[in-house]
């Protein structure tokens, strides 16, 4: 960004359209660039976001825990028939902030570790039925699970916050059409960073931030 040609206004122009939900091709379009060039400067944006990514404090209290698989040309059950998809795995803090990663399996041994890494103990996580979370058992945590293919709540009982975030997440990137592997990494950490500040003056702010102090 440092040494990029377009002038302030374009890339002011180019933050709002990104904080918006444009796409390249319509942000090109409306600030009359060049649709590579627009398409490398969001992406730069995701590299920025990426590069400041937040280092949360450890999640204490109650915690939702779940995986899922992004991408791929068809749909499968939790890691079967699942080729071609991206797993990830994600923690929630109700009423707080959402923390993802991109994982290689849903295995037992995999999870654990990572929960520990970002929960507190004696927290409450809360689950679906799925085996992957069946070491929490007997675990330093508070085991809630909830058998979906029962209810998808029961009271307190349910993972309804890290499904929405699951929800909003696959909605934004479904406009690209596809995004490549080798850039997923930077597209999660940036649906990452609108859940967790949802305020698009906020983001708009941030955005214009991590800008300045890149080129400065």
């Amino acid at each position: 960004m440092r040494k990029s040609r377009l002038s302030s206004y374009k890339q002011n122009r180019l933050i709002e359209l990104f904080v918006a939900g444009a796409t390249a091709r319509t942000a090109s379009a409306l600030v009359r660039v060049n649709k590579t060039t627009a398409s490398y400067y969001f992406l730069r944006l995701r590299q920025l976001i990426y590069d400041n990514s937040e280092h949360l404090e450890m999640f204490s209290g109650e915690v939702e825990a779940d995986e899922s698989y992004f991408g791929g040309t068809r749909k499968g059950k939790r890691g079967r028939g699942a080729a071609g998809k991206i797993p990830v795995f994600g923690l929630l803090k109700r009423n707080g902030k959402v923390y993802t990663v991109i994982i290689s399996n849903a295995k037992s041994e995999t999870l654990l570790p990572l929960i520990r890494e970002k929960v507190c103990p004696d927290s409450i996580v809360y689950t679906d039925s799925f085996r992957g979370y069946n070491a929490l058992d007997v675990s330093e945590f508070k085991h809630y699970r909830i058998n979906h293919s029962e209810l998808f709540a029961d009271k307190f009982n349910h993972i309804n916050g890290i499904e929405n975030f699951w929800n909003q997440a696959k909605r934004h990137l479904r406009k690209f059409n596809g995004v490549p592997k080798e850039h997923f990494h930077l597209f999660l950490k940036e649906c990452e960073w609108r859940f967790n500040h949802s305020n698009p003056k906020e983001q708009l702010l941030m955005l214009k931030q991590l800008v300045k102090d890149k080129t400065n």
